[in-house]
């Protein structure tokens, strides 16, 4: 019996996050530059995004790229966002075909404006599909996403829209760029790292975490498989006892 026919289909989780981590030491092992890691890395994107839809995952959020990258050597985050413009040109018929919606998180007003137009062409293309949601976090950082909800709310206390006592966990998430995506209930991380690396800090609070040594280049669909069965055979309590649940 296959990975894929193992898969309890009445037991996914709703949304799997992945922080896609490896490409470069892949390259590196490789005797390569690192853009070669990326350039692989974005089969493996496709692969994972294909499976995930096959299975029947609702959303699908990709750490793609952190405000922290933006330290890297600029050479590197030219062909970074010149790949990210490429693959999101090539691959929206693609997401049309399987009828899924891209999405992108993160301070994105700081990405360059060719990249930045391409990436709203295709959101803007897929926006009415329905299928599965697939979300980019894009000059993304958790921190920086609480603050900006944080400043938000703090203004429309300001202008006496809500009182503070009304801020609750729900209106807080309302205010997050994830606002309207259930929280996700599996993160997965490849390269061997056991860190989130400012990523959905809030969202995670109850997700199931799933490490890998793999690195992101060679992470493929029976993986992903893989990591989905090892989530359903956990225990989700909630904070309640066994019996409880």
């Amino acid at each position: 019996m296959s990975l894929l026919d193992q898969i309890d289909k009445s037991k996914l989780p709703q949304h799997i996050a992945i922080i896609m981590d490896g490409n470069g030491r892949w390259a590196k092992e490789k005797g390569k530059l690192r853009v070669f890691g990326h350039h692989s890395g974005v089969v493996s994107v496709k692969d994972i995004v294909e499976a995930a839809v096959e299975v029947g995952i609702p959303y699908i959020t990709l750490y793609t790229f952190s405000t922290e990258n933006w330290n890297r050597p600029w050479l590197e985050i030219t062909a970074l966002m010149e790949l990210l413009v490429s693959t999101i040109s090539k691959e929206t018929k693609t997401l049309m075909d399987n009828n899924v919606r891209l999405n992108a998180i993160g301070d994105l007003d700081k990405l360059p404006g060719k990249c930045l137009k391409h990436l709203n062409k295709s959101i803007e293309m897929t926006a009415g599909n329905t299928k599965s949601t697939v979300t980019l976090a894009l000059s993304y950082s958790s921190r920086w996403e609480i603050t900006e909800a944080a400043r938000k709310l703090a203004t429309q206390v300001q202008q006496g829209l809500i009182k503070p006592e009304d801020i609750n966990e729900e209106m807080f998430s309302a205010n997050l760029t994830t606002a309207g995506i259930p929280d996700p209930e599996l993160m997965i991380r490849t390269s061997g790292e056991f860190r989130i690396s400012n990523y959905l800090l809030w969202q995670l609070a109850y997700a199931e975490f799933y490490f890998t040594d793999k690195l992101w280049p060679d992470f493929r669909r029976e993986d992903l498989f893989e990591a989905i069965l090892d989530y359903q055979k956990r225990e989700r309590r909630f904070g309640m006892t066994s019996e409880q649940v």
